[in-house]
């Protein structure tokens, strides 16, 4: 089963889920905005994709916290990523034990198909 991490409203969501109902793929939809993700899966996903790929630094959220003038460093994005769940990267795929950030449809096409 694949498992996605993100907002209703955002695009790149959008456009995961799409992709996985045209393709008639099964997936379930943990919502950001309706559901506190426990810290714990951020550090799992840590174990698989890097800080940098996770933590959005292009976000409204990003920037209406006024986070790049904190000058942050390695623990403390992952502390603001267990605080707020909007600063992580969109969508987060789970699937066969792998994570899949953000949307790119070869690279969907590749794992998925």
């Amino acid at each position: 089963m694949i498992k996605v991490y993100g907002i209703k409203n955002c695009d790149s969501v959008k456009k995961a889920l799409k992709f996985f109902k045209t393709h008639d793929l099964e997936y379930t939809l943990f919502d950001f905005k309706t559901e506190t993700l426990p810290c714990e899966k951020i550090s799992l996903w840590l174990t698989k994709v890097e800080i940098k790929t996770l933590f959005n630094a292009r976000s409204s959220t990003y920037r209406n916290l006024k986070l790049k003038e904190m000058n942050l460093d390695e623990s403390e994005q992952i502390e603001w990523l267990c605080k707020e769940n909007l600063l992580i990267k969109r969508p987060i795929v789970e699937y066969k034990d792998e994570v899949i950030v953000g949307f790119n449809e070869e690279n969907y096409q590749r794992n998925f198909l």
